[in-house]
């Protein structure tokens, strides 16, 4: 067994993988940025020691949202900027699961599924925040899309970080009476009435592809989507602005897959770490086909241009500045200080490239960039050229 990346998975299965289906041009590019990340295909430079001579060849990243190996500095960028938004409030973290019962039409018409995801959830917790019954005001909360279960099987859902109160139209900030946000019983059935009023509505409006119409049948699907309860699964609340943005960070940029759980491969089979059993938090290794392996990684690369992150109430863009300062006020609270903010946010990029930089040999020197490395065009000839829809 050979120990294994995302890319050596790619590399040792896609020629099996593509003699028997051709991929859509959003995955073709993730797959593409995937093998050439971090090697000569995309350049680079040579570091070269100022202590000792020793040298070392550093490639550039492909950025993709989907890349293992490209998400801690988006992560660590985008908690930064969150700083400026986090309320001194317990926050409240909610999950909307979608029944598997719309899995095949999900993988028909994604976009439109996972639009209609977050339209239906933030609706909810938008009505149930007005609603003076629970807080009666405009509230502060983040949705965050996943699609994957640990085996990489399809189980689409999003991660709601809701700040405990809401802000009235008089301007005062409301608290929640309980230990509890909202009541998780009553904040399902309204979801899956929401969501499945929306599929209904782009139904009878035609906005269905031809394809989805003829394959799905929808009285059916419907009937199974009433069969059984919706999950809406409510976590304790967190502490203070660190705790929240320590939480944000495990859920904001992960991807379907890490290197670190891919265990290896062995012979024609991909093996991997999943969760076991939650009590004990202990992991177990499962086994799969490569090319079953890489058609369940693909299947959660999101529609292109397709914002999986958001925000709603005080935070959407149309109103975060100014609300949120009503929302300080509020609580009595000041502003955060941005002189401090950005130079935290320098120190730690400073510290970063101060580890980088020294040199593991001398332990002495510093890494000076020595030479540029020109893109090299040396990537596998089985490449898949974008095709079919995004």
């Amino acid at each position: 067994m050979s120990r294994a990346g995302l890319a050596e998975v790619i590399n040792a299965f896609g020629p099996a993988y593509l003699a028997t289906r051709s991929l859509p041009r959003g995955a073709a590019r993730v797959w593409r940025a995937i093998l050439a990340c971090r090697t000569a295909a995309l350049g680079g430079h040579i570091d070269t020691c100022d202590g000792c001579g020793r040298s070392r060849h550093v490639y550039h990243s492909c950025r993709n949202r989907h890349c293992p190996q490209c998400q801690t500095r988006a992560k660590e960028v985008w908690i930064a900027a969150r700083r400026r938004e986090v309320l001194p409030v317990p926050y409240f973290h909610l999950v909307f699961t979608l029944p598997h019962d719309l899995n095949p039409l999900i993988a028909a018409a994604p976009r439109t599924l996972y639009e209609t995801l977050f339209g239906a959830a933030s609706g909810t917790l938008n009505a149930f925040a007005a609603n003076p019954r629970h807080l009666g005001g405009v509230p502060a909360f983040s949705l965050v899309l996943h699609t994957w279960k640990q085996d990489l099987e399809r189980h689409v859902h999003v991660h709601a970080l809701v700040a405990g109160g809401a802000l009235t139209t008089t301007g005062e900030w409301v608290r929640p009476t309980s230990g509890f946000l909202f009541p998780v019983k009553a904040l399902s059935k309204v979801f899956r009435g929401k969501f499945v009023a929306a599929l209904e509505g782009l139904r009878i409006s035609g906005r269905w592809s031809e394809s989805v119409q003829a394959n799905v049948d929808w009285p059916c699907v419907k009937r199974a989507l009433y069969a059984h309860d919706w999950v809406v699964y409510a976590k304790a609340p967190l502490g203070g602005p660190e705790a929240v943005l320590d939480y944000l960070g495990r859920y904001t940029h992960r991807v379907a897959i890490s290197n670190e759980r891919i265990v290896g491969i062995d012979g024609n089979d991909v093996r991997f770490r999943v969760r076991g059993d939650p009590e004990s938090g202990q992991k177990r290794v499962v086994r799969l086909p490569g090319t079953e392996f890489i058609r369940r990684f693909l299947q959660h690369v999101l529609p292109t241009g397709f914002k999986r992150i958001r925000h709603y109430g005080l935070l959407s863009a149309a109103r975060k500045k100014r609300c949120l300062a009503a929302a300080r006020a509020a609580l009595d609270v000041p502003p955060p200080h941005p002189e401090v903010i950005e130079s935290v946010d320098e120190f730690l990029r400073r510290v970063a490239r101060i580890e980088a930089a020294r040199c593991p040999h001398c332990g002495v020197g510093q890494f000076r960039v020595s030479a540029v490395l020109l893109r090299e065009p040396g990537l596998p000839a089985y490449l898949p050229s974008p095709r079919g829809p995004p």
